[in-house]
């Protein structure tokens, strides 16, 4: 896993490289009116995309925050998770513990043809 993490690391990479090598022209920028800036357009992409990737991680920092302001306000529903979750793991103990005994009653496959020979 840890090549093929790398190799696209590296892919990516390599790409950017080549994109920002083979994009060198000059292009105006317009922020507001009478505002305007000229960089190369292989920069205005690099600078756009790392604008989107942290507006995408305050986003996401920010939902962890709701969650937890909510989960802070509202502790008697986290409780009431907490209980439902411990009443369906004895469920499962007791749906497991059945089948067990149940399975323990069925005839063994290899008793079943040995009955079957010496008839």
């Amino acid at each position: 896993m840890k090549q093929l993490n790398f190799l696209l690391i590296f892919s990516f990479g390599l790409a950017m490289v080549m994109f920002t090598l083979e994009n060198t022209t000059a292009t105006t920028v317009k922020f507001l009116p009478g505002v305007s800036t000229t960089i190369p357009l292989a920069a205005l992409l690099l600078i756009v995309g790392g604008i989107g990737a942290t507006a995408a991680w305050v986003f996401a920092v920010w939902t962890g925050v709701t969650k937890r302001v909510d989960s802070q306000l509202n502790p008697t529903e986290f409780e009431a998770q907490q209980v439902r979750i411990r009443e369906l793991e004895e469920d499962v103990q007791r749906y497991r513990a059945t089948v067990d005994a149940q399975l323990g009653l069925l005839p063994a496959a290899g008793e079943s043809s040995a009955q079957s020979e010496a008839a």
